[in-house]
């Protein structure tokens, strides 16, 4: 329940991901929450000379465009928050300049990076250490192809900030490195919650770069004067860091009413995992390659990433080069049409061959005909092959995650673009053989805005904000 209080509250949230961002207007008055969309404008990797960055400087042009729409409205804000992907990072000087645009992490230039780490510090140990996921673009191999390039950036850096970090920084000109978000670098001991500095030692690499981890709904800094007067916003304003990785504070937003459930963020990456009381960090999940990422409270996220809707998305830009545009509900229908009374081809959507290829649509054709298939012909069967492909390799996590949770999962919440999807949930709950229940669909801004509510004090806890989460949105079920 929300804490009495008659006063209006406002938040706003900026969720920032791979194709887009949006900022998101939260708002609490006489107990009930209510949130609108106040801006949204599109992001993306950006080349140059064959490496591959994010524009910081522009998307933080379009957070002060936002906030100046809001200051126009009259609203008084509470606070600000910013949730992004994890593990991409930039470099600050020591005078405070950042050196660079910070890489994206589908640069293929950690591509063989983790072998070479492994010479160093063993795979298993390193797993140990950190219960993160061997994936090519965590930071930890980030900075370790950034000092095999001889990188300048990484040579005169005073410290590194995460990206909602980097942003938060130029909203207050303070700097602090928020947990959730660290957690996901591959240098974070999480039975500690702390960096271990001796992984960067043993690279080669100096550790002061690391600031040490502020928890969820620390107030990082206030509103630089500079940056109010320029938006109309009042000065002071508390800039709040949330649960700063966007699946982190999605989480927050599950509308569980009680331990026993999973949940799968949905969206260009599809996560999938239970919330824990510590670290699950075993020989078994070293293997699976399961993933121990910081959550609110001190929980874990253990979970298992999955390539989600990016299949898709890059699908999409394929077709509209070649003239055909479609929609999500144009496609879900699509699905539903295509394979009628045939099986269905399945790739493995996590195959290294579909992580960033020049033409999606023929790579994932490249997979169906290794595996004995007829190719689609047409884009309705490879939007098909997709569904059936996720939901197949959901069944699977989701066997593995029993195994793992030392209690029984009764439910599996979707949240994220992903529970839009009506064909695909029921696909899932006939696969997992448990009720799925779809909804929100904004939980990353939900949870952003939660947080800071919570720091605020209108929350004690996150069971309290998911009691709020679930009288405040619709939810469908879908029953096996």
């Amino acid at each position: 329940m929300i804490m009495e209080n008659s006063d209006t509250h406002y938040f706003a949230a900026f969720d920032l991901g791979a194709t887009s961002g949006r900022a998101v207007l939260g708002k609490f008055e006489d107990g009930q929450f209510s949130m609108e969309e106040v801006y949204r404008f599109p992001n993306g990797i950006m080349e140059l000379n064959g490496k591959y960055f994010w524009n910081i400087y522009d998307i933080f042009s379009n957070v002060r465009k936002a906030l100046t729409m809001i200051a126009k409205r009259g609203i008084e804000l509470s606070s600000i928050g910013i949730d992004s992907w994890g593990v991409d990072f930039g470099y600050i000087a020591g005078d405070g300049t950042l050196l660079g645009l910070p890489r994206a992490y589908r640069d293929p230039y950690t591509s063989g990076i983790p072998s070479e780490v492994f010479k160093i510090i063993p795979r298993d140990e390193l797993y140990d250490i950190t219960g993160i996921q061997i994936l090519d673009f965590n930071s930890v191999f980030q900075l370790y192809a950034a000092k095999n390039e001889k990188s300048s950036a990484l040579e005169y850096a005073g410290k590194i900030l995460f990206i909602p970090d980097l942003l938060l920084y130029f909203l207050t000109g303070k700097m602090v490195c928020e947990y959730t978000e660290a957690s996901t670098s591959q240098l974070i001991d999480p039975r500690t919650r702390d960096f271990d500095r001796s992984v960067l030692s043993r690279l080669g690499i100096d550790s002061s770069i690391l600031l040490p981890p502020v928890q969820p709904g620390t107030v990082a800094g206030k509103l630089d004067n500079r940056i109010a007067a320029e938006t109309g916003l009042r000065p002071g304003i508390p800039v709040v860091a949330v649960a700063e990785h966007d699946t982190a504070s999605a989480v927050v937003a599950v509308p569980a009413s009680d331990p026993g459930f999973a949940y799968l963020s949905s969206g260009t990456w599809s996560l999938m995992g239970i919330e824990s009381e510590k670290p699950i960090i075993s020989a078994d999940s070293c293997k699976m390659n399961f993933t121990n990422e910081g959550g609110i409270e001190g929980t874990v996220r253990f979970l298992k990433n999955i390539t989600g809707m990016w299949l898709l998305e890059q699908c999409r830009k394929v077709w509209e080069k070649e003239g055909s545009t479609y929609d999500y509900p144009a496609m879900e229908k699509m699905a539903q049409n295509a394979y009628q009374g045939r099986t269905v081809p399945v790739i493995n959507p996590d195959d290294p061959s579909l992580a960033n290829p020049e033409n999606m649509v023929s790579a994932i054709c490249s997979l169906v005909a290794a595996g004995g298939y007829d190719l689609p012909a047409n884009d309705g069967e490879m939007i098909s092959i997709i569904y059936h492909s996720l939901v197949k390799r959901y069944a699977e996590v989701f066997g593995m995650l029993r195994d793992f949770a030392g209690f029984p999962l009764k439910k599996l919440h979707v949240i994220g673009g992903g529970s839009a999807n009506a064909y695909m949930n029921r696909l899932t709950a006939k696969a997992l053989g448990v009720p799925v229940a779809a909804g929100p669909k904004e939980a990353s801004a939900i949870g952003n805005i939660m947080i800071q509510a919570k720091a605020s004090g209108l929350f004690r806890d996150r069971w309290e904000i998911r009691r709020a989460v679930a009288g405040s949105c619709n939810m469908e079920i879908f029953n096996p």
